[in-house]
């Protein structure tokens, strides 16, 4: 199967890239970023060197490809929402324009990156209510350190769970809304021209060749950059936030599965799958485990937040499992203990 890969010189995607190499596909890499030493070998990747939102460069990439596997975005909460105008051109002008090529092209089969950030807070359930769906938390409270979202009926204590596909969504960032807008621009897209469209959903993704020292990284990544400069990482809140932290390997195989399963999709559909550990581990958890790994410094616990996290969110990937023979490989404990001193990029 010959692959697009948009993006395929970042994190996940040049994991990815090796994956499909390994799985005996020819991928083809279309990113901004040049070639780099840690990533797929040039030898046997085509690389064209171009913005996601080139026409010109997707009208030449393109022809001849089987699928896309579409990584390209610009990620995370960002500074502040100054930002908001770049997060829609790349993500979602950047999409429009890969789907349009793609129409023209007659490449039918696409991957999307998704993301968790889609549902907003995860699953929670009330002892008297049942599954509730609470709103954004107040200012007010955070500020005092009252960061558990209480049920909107009676203002109880909830208990968080596993979201899975079918659970609403509720994006509660820029990027959060991007994300979504890609998915509906997919569907869109899928019904129109008869194309065959899967979003992986990642959680916290987390591994090798990360990105160091940028606003736009995740969480994994601030932690390991300040331990990496010998500074404690800053823990906001509490530290209590769950999360489902999955290694970037078992994400990149669950891509190439995704891939693999398009020819055997109906024309005009669209799936998406959650893609994490299905073990959630709270956001201290993760902190003080890369500090152990390391040997120090400990985390310090700031209480300090930021306006677009939401308190839990973690998955249920159990229909990647069952529908895909998915499932993860990388625990969590084998994962961070080799994070902590894995290599990460600078841009």
């Amino acid at each position: 199967m010959r692959v697009l890969v948009t993006g395929g010189a970042g994190f996940i995607g040049s994991h990815i890239v090796e994956e499909l190499l390994a799985a005996g596909h020819e991928p083809t890499v279309l990113d901004i970023r040049p070639p780099r030493p840690d990533g797929p070998p040039t030898e046997q990747v085509p690389w064209l060197r171009a913005d996601i939102r080139d026409a010109q460069a997707l009208a030449r990439a393109l022809p001849g490809m089987d699928a896309v596997c579409h990584q390209a975005a610009l990620v995370g909460l960002g500074k502040d929402f100054s930002d908001a105008p770049e997060y829609v051109s790349v993500n979602d002008q950047g999409t429009a324009g890969l789907l349009a090529a793609m129409a023209e092209a007659g490449v039918r089969d696409l991957l999307l990156a998704g993301s968790m950030v889609v549902y907003g807070e995860g699953r929670y359930d009330c002892l008297r209510h049942g599954q509730v769906r609470p709103g954004p938390r107040r200012v007010a409270d955070l500020e005092v350190g009252r960061f558990e979202p209480p049920c909107p009926e009676c203002g109880a204590p909830l208990v968080p769970g596993l979201v899975d596909e079918d659970d609403p969504v509720d994006p509660r960032s820029v990027y959060a809304s991007t994300k979504l807008a890609q998915e509906n621009l997919a569907a869109a897209w899928a019904r129109d021209v008869g194309g065959r469209a899967v979003a992986l959903r990642y959680h916290n993704v987390y591994g090798d060749r990360m990105p160091r020292d940028t606003p736009y990284a995740g969480v994994a990544a601030f932690f390991r950059s300040a331990l990496e400069a010998g500074r404690p990482p800053q823990v906001f809140e509490d530290g209590a936030q769950r999360r489902d932290f999955v290694h970037v390997s078992d994400v990149a195989r669950a891509n190439v599965a995704a891939l693999t399963s398009l020819a055997d999709r109906p024309p005009g559909s669209v799936r998406a799958y959650n893609t994490g550990s299905g073990q959630p581990h709270t956001v201290g958890e993760l902190a003080a485990a890369l500090a152990a790994a390391r040997g120090g410094p400990a985390p310090e616990v700031t209480g300090a937040f930021r306006l677009g996290d939401v308190r839990h969110v973690t998955a249920s990937s159990a229909r990647l499992n069952k529908e895909l023979n998915w499932s993860p490989r990388v625990e969590f404990a084998a994962g961070v203990a080799s994070f902590a001193t894995a290599p990460l990029r600078t841009g």
